[in-house]
């Protein structure tokens, strides 16, 4: 994707004749002899001006701007070195710059001028990975390690890439108030957070992943602010909407009155993360809280400028629609938005759903049953419009004309994850059989996987909701937290309330961080990881079938075939979730092997250097014996002899 004609429209929105000496619309940037240019969209001011200020918090002077029409405010200043501290004077009051790429002190504080151009990238030959290579970590820089910053995160970079990971998704870094958080609250939206390092660490962790070829990719918000710390409608209340509602707070002005400047504001935003700091593509949160009936979506838009300014480069943009609204993923020469994926929950709740067994809140429209596993795996989404009793309405629109690479799949991410009592993980909350055969499902199929930080080694660290704040907005947080959880009917009984964290105890924060040494303590599971990735990298038949399809064999018990061009290459992926089965008739075509030859194990989940207790032949004299709770994966032998086994001999 890309072309003239995806960087049209946007270059119309971010450039004009004022425009012709400045990099972005928005926010302050350096020039030649200390002097930096200033340039806000502020329509409910009259008169803006930038009050400099000394590090004791002194104001030290006060410059005019000059009026544009449309609301903005633009100039030269002179005598602003590098490192200068600002906030733009308006009628009410002064307040730090809506584009300012870093608040040094938090959102209440002023702005400070960077030089983006001091930093030395090395990484001019990089151009990204293709997406069947995509395999997603994600993670969140202040839990990952224990010092939570950029420059920790860059010592594991290494370890990721050789374990197999070839995409770091970085849960949001848009500055926010408080000392720790999730960052969906962020309010500062071109300023990293100082929480993890200066913006030049950022830069040095994206710069070191490029050289050992790791995407990074950004998760970003644009369908809410956080509720402290956000100054825009100081600027103009019109960057909300006054007809839209939205989940966490005001919607955002997409279409109505002067939403013009708005979406040149979040536009913007997408073009800097990804020209400024070299990130990959984006991650857009949450997309069906972004409201927009104008002729062309800004979502679309936003698509548009981060391929513009990753020209040159493979940008990957994903999305998370709770919707399924799969116009988003289509190429925009068929009307879509021409992102590259959308995440899957359906295929979590299956997952959850068959390893738990419980089926409550929003998991009650899945029975985690061997057909979901292969209407997932081959279609992506399983709701595509049908009735769905949770929500009353219909969920999910087609798919079957999008490649299954537009689907990420995952067992555990950070919502879901913490939307639970204890925070627990996949693999504590189901057997370590289960746990594994359905990592076999997740890293061999067809679509792209997710991994959340720390389950590559069973992590024993919990995943909870944490949230720094001032105490009264603390206190309202924790409610809406604590009554979100609630929807679940076991975490309603009055027994499990002493057990909800509070998101903004330190000590929250403080468990949710990794220990590396579970590498070693967990080394199966760690080892089982390496294996998968290495056979999804390698093996060309898994990479990229000629056809792919799946049967079920029993309600828990399915099989997954990967067609070669040459039948005895193919692939064939043996799944049973429930216990022992016996299939003394094999009905089931894609079970049959190659003329005259047939299965070995290539692969499987019951090994004992995973845990497991060893793997007998699955095709055998008396029907196919399946174990309990594995993934099996099974290449031809040229050997058609079917194994006897002392079941048979009974019998």
């Amino acid at each position: 994707m890309g072309g003239a004609e995806v960087g049209m429209r946007h270059a119309k929105l971010i450039k004009s004749e004022i425009m012709a000496t400045r990099r972005f619309p928005i926010g302050a940037e350096v020039r030649d002899g200390a002097k930096a240019h200033f340039r806000v969209w502020a329509p409910a001011s009259r008169a803006v001006s930038v009050e400099f200020y000394l590090p004791d918090g002194l104001k030290a002077r006060c410059v005019p701007l000059t009026g544009e029409r449309d609301g903005y405010f633009s100039g030269e200043v002179a005598d602003v070195p590098v490192g200068s501290l600002y906030k733009y004077g308006l009628d009410g009051g002064s307040f730090p710059d809506p584009a300012s790429r870093l608040q040094p002190t938090g959102p209440h504080g002023p702005s400070q001028i960077v030089d983006p151009g001091s930093f030395r990238w090395t990484d001019h030959d990089w151009r990204g990975r293709p997406a069947n290579e995509h395999v997603i970590y994600e993670l969140h820089l202040g839990t990952f390690t224990k010092e939570g910053t950029w420059r920790a995160a860059m010592r594991e970079l290494e370890e990721l890439r050789r374990l197999g990971i070839t995409m770091i998704e970085i849960m949001p870094i848009a500055d926010f108030c408080g000392k720790f958080g999730w960052g969906y609250d962020g309010v500062d939206l071109f300023a990293p957070t100082q929480l993890y390092g200066s913006p030049a660490d950022a830069k040095a962790f994206i710069d070191r992943a490029h050289a050992l070829r790791l995407m990074v990719v950004l998760d970003v918000v644009y369908n809410h602010f956080g509720p402290d710390g956000n100054y825009l409608r100081q600027f103009s209340p019109e960057y909300f909407s006054t007809k839209h509602k939205s989940e966490w707070g005001d919607a955002i002005n997409f279409d109505g009155a002067n939403a013009r400047p708005v979406r040149e504001f979040f536009i913007t935003n997408a073009h800097y993360w990804i020209e400024e700091f070299h990130f990959d593509g984006l991650r857009l949160d949450a997309t069906q809280q972004i409201v927009d009936v104008s002729a062309i979506h800004v979502l679309k838009e936003i698509t548009e400028a981060a391929r513009l300014a990753g020209a040159g480069r493979e940008i990957y943009v994903v999305a998370e629609n709770e919707r399924q609204e799969t116009w988003l993923a289509r190429s925009t020469t068929t009307d879509g938005y021409g992102m590259d994926a959308l995440w899957n929950d359906d295929f979590h709740h299956s997952a959850m759903v068959a390893a738990a067994g419980t089926r409550d809140a929003y998991y009650v429209n899945h029975q985690g049953t061997a057909q979901e596993f292969v209407s997932a795996l081959k279609y992506g989404f399983l709701y595509q419009g049908q009735w769905y009793t949770w929500q009353k309405q219909r969920r999910g629109h087609a798919t079957f004309d999008l490649s299954l690479s537009h689907f990420v799949i995952f067992l555990d991410n950070h919502d879901q994850i913490a939307n639970s009592l204890r925070g627990e993980r996949l693999h504590q909350i189901t057997s370590a059989g289960v746990f594994r055969a359905l990592t076999a499902v997740l890293l061999l199929s067809r679509c792209t996987p997710l991994l959340f930080q720390g389950q590559e080694f069973a992590s024993s660290s919990p995943f909870l909701y944490f949230a720094d704040h001032e105490p009264v907005l603390n206190k309202l947080v924790t409610a809406g937290r604590h009554t979100f959880l609630r929807q679940f009917r076991a975490i309603a009984c009055r027994e499990s309330e002493q057990y909800l964290a509070e998101p903004g105890d330190p000590s929250v924060f403080e468990r949710c961080k990794l220990d590396f040494t579970e590498r070693n303590r967990h080394a199966p599971v760690y080892r089982m990881h390496e294996d998968l990735l290495r056979i999804r990298r390698e093996d060309t038949i898994i990479l990229a079938p000629v056809r792919y399809d799946g049967a079920t064999l029993g309600e828990r018990a399915f099989v997954m075939r990967y067609f070669a061009t040459s039948a005895s290459d193919d692939r064939l992926l043996v799944v049973n979730l429930g216990g022992d089965l016996h299939l003394l008739v094999a009905p089931e075509p894609l079970l049959a092997p190659p003329e005259a030859e047939g299965w070995a194990i290539l692969w499987s989940s019951e090994s004992p250097e995973y845990g497991g207790y060893g793997t007998p032949p699955l095709e055998t004299t008396c029907g196919w014996l399946i174990p309990a709770h594995a993934a099996i994966l099974l290449k031809p032998r040229q050997d058609a002899k079917v194994p006897s086994t002392k079941l048979a001999e009974k019998d």
